[in-house]
C-alpha cells in the first residue's frame, strides 16, 4: 500500500499550481457530461427520430466540433486561450437550456450544431493553456492531469446522467449547462490575471522544449503531421463508436437501464482516473512513444472483437475496460507528440489540427455506425471497428517513428 501511494505521489509531484487548477475547471465542466452519453438513446426513444436522423444529427455535431475546433485553435493563435476557454465555457453553458426548446427535427439539427461548435472552442485552448504552464519536463503528465480531471468528471456525469434520464431527459440538459457555467465562473476568477493568457514572447524554459519543425511553420504545410492527424482520426472514429452506438448496443440488445448505461459510461471514466497517470509514469520514459500508441489501438481491437465471440454483461465489463486502456495508452502520447511538433507561435494551429482529427471523428463515426448498424447490425460494425484499429496501428508504427527521427 505504501509503495502504490508513493508511485501516485511521484506521479502527480513536480506539477504547477496552473496545471491543478486547469484539470479543476475540467472537472466541473465534465462532471456535468450528460447530454452526449445519452443523447443517441435520447433521440430515438424520447423524440422518435430513426437510426438514420440519429446518424445525421451526431454526424452534425461532429460538423459542429470541427468548426469549433478549427475556429478554436485559431482563435488561440490571434486573442489568447483566456478569451476562448472563458467564452467557450460560458457561451456554450447557456446554449444548453436553449436546447431544452428544440424537439422539430430541423430546429434540433440547427441547435446541436451551434451547441458543438460553442462548448469544441474549448479544446484546442485548452490544450494550448496545458502546455504554456507546464514545464517542458512535464508536458506528458499535465495532459495526463488533464485528462484525469476530464475522466473523473466523466465517471461521475455518466452516472449521474442515468439517474436524472429515468426522471426526464431535459435534467440532463440543465446538469451539463450549469456545469459549463460553474466552470466558466471558476477558471474567469482564477486566470484572469495571470500570465500566459495572451501570446507572449518564448520564454527561457519553453524554448527549449523539443521542436522538430520551424516555429512558425503551419500544420497544414507539415505533410508528416497531416498523415498523423488521419490516423487519430481513424482512431476516434473506431473508440467513439462507445459514445454514439454502444449505448445503442447495451439498450437493444442487452436491454439495460439508463441507470445501467451510465454505469458503464462511468466507469470507463473511472478506470482513466486511476490509472492513467501511474501509467504513463512508470512506461512513458521507459518505451518508445510509437509502442504506447499502437498498443492502444491493438487493445481496443481486441474490445470490439470479444462483444462479437462472447456474450454476458460481464464481457461488457471487459471490452469498455480493454477500452480504457486503449484510451490510456494512446491519448496523452498522442498530445505530446502534438506539443514536441509545435512551436510558442503556432502551437494554438498545431493543437486546433490534432483536436481537428477528433472532430472528424465526430462527423464520421456516428453516421458510419448507424447505418451500419441499420444495413448489417452490430456485428458488422464491431467487425469493421476492429480492421480499422488495425490498420492504424500499423500506420501508426510508421509514422511516429518517422516523426521523432525528424
Amino acid at each position: 500500500m505504501t509503495r502504490i501511494l508513493s508511485l501516485y505521489r511521484n506521479a502527480f509531484g513536480g506539477l504547477s499550481r496552473e496545471a491543478w487548477l486547469l484539470a479543476a475547471v475540467m472537472f466541473i465542466n465534465r462532471s456535468g457530461a450528460m447530454v452526449v452519453p445519452f443523447l443517441s438513446v435520447y433521440l430515438t426513444e424520447a423524440l422518435g427520430f430513426t437510426l438514420q436522423q440519429v446518424g445525421l444529427l451526431l454526424s452534425l455535431f461532429g460538423v459542429g466540433s470541427m468548426c469549433g475546433t478549427f475556429l478554436g485553435g485559431w482563435l488561440t493563435d490571434k486573442v489568447g486561450h483566456f478569451k476562448v476557454q472563458f467564452l467557450s465555457l460560458v457561451l456554450g453553458g447557456s446554449w444548453f437550456f436553449v436546447m431544452l426548446t428544440l424537439e422539430r427535427f430541423e430546429f434540433f439539427a440547427g441547435g446541436i450544431f451551434l451547441l458543438s461548435l460553442l462548448t469544441e472552442c474549448l479544446r484546442p485552448a485548452n490544450a494550448s493553456s496545458v502546455s504554456s504552464y507546464a514545464r517542458p519536463e512535464n508536458v506528458t503528465r499535465a495532459f495526463s492531469l488533464n485528462r484525469m480531471a476530464i475522466n473523473l468528471g466523466f465517471s461521475i456525469g455518466p452516472a449521474l446522467g442515468g439517474l436524472l434520464a429515468t426522471v426526464s431527459y431535459q435534467w440532463l440538459f440543465m446538469a451539463d449547462g450549469i456545469t459549463c457555467l460553474t466552470a466558466g465562473v471558476l477558471f474567469f476568477f482564477y486566470f484572469r490575471h495571470r500570465q500566459g493568457h495572451a501570446p507572449t514572447p518564448t520564454p527561457p524554459a519553453q524554448a527549449e522544449l523539443p521542436s522538430t519543425e520551424p516555429v512558425r511553420r503551419s500544420p497544414y504545410q507539415d505533410g508528416l503531421f497531416l498523415v498523423f492527424t488521419v490516423l487519430c482520426c481513424c482512431y476516434a472514429v473506431a473508440f467513439f463508436q462507445f459514445f454514439s452506438t454502444m449505448p445503442l448496443y447495451f439498450r437493444q440488445v442487452y436491454q439495460l437501464s439508463e441507470l445501467q448505461i451510465g454505469g458503464l459510461l462511468a466507469f470507463n471514466g473511472l478506470m482513466v482516473f486511476l490509472l492513467e497517470m501511474i501509467i504513463v509514469y512508470l512506461l512513458g520514459e521507459r518505451h518508445a512513444v510509437w509502442k504506447m500508441i499502437v498498443l492502444g489501438l491493438l487493445l481496443l481491437a481486441m474490445a470490439f472483437v470479444l462483444l462479437n465471440v462472447a456474450q454476458g454483461f460481464p464481457v461488457l465489463v471487459l471490452s469498455v475496460l480493454l477500452m480504457s486502456l486503449s484510451e490510456m495508452l494512446a491519448m496523452p502520447f498522442m498530445s505530446t507528440l502534438t506539443v514536441q511538433r509545435s512551436g510558442p507561435h503556432n502551437r494554438g494551429s498545431y493543437m486546433g489540427l490534432y483536436s481537428l482529427s477528433y472532430s472528424g471523428a465526430h462527423i464520421i463515426g456516428p453516421y458510419v455506425g448507424t447505418s451500419t448498424i441499420a444495413s448489417y447490425g452490430f456485428d458488422t460494425l464491431w467487425w469493421g471497428a476492429s480492421i480499422l484499429c488495425v490498420v492504424a496501428a500499423l500506420g501508426f508504427y510508421v509514422v511516429v517513428k518517422r516523426l521523432q527521427k525528424s
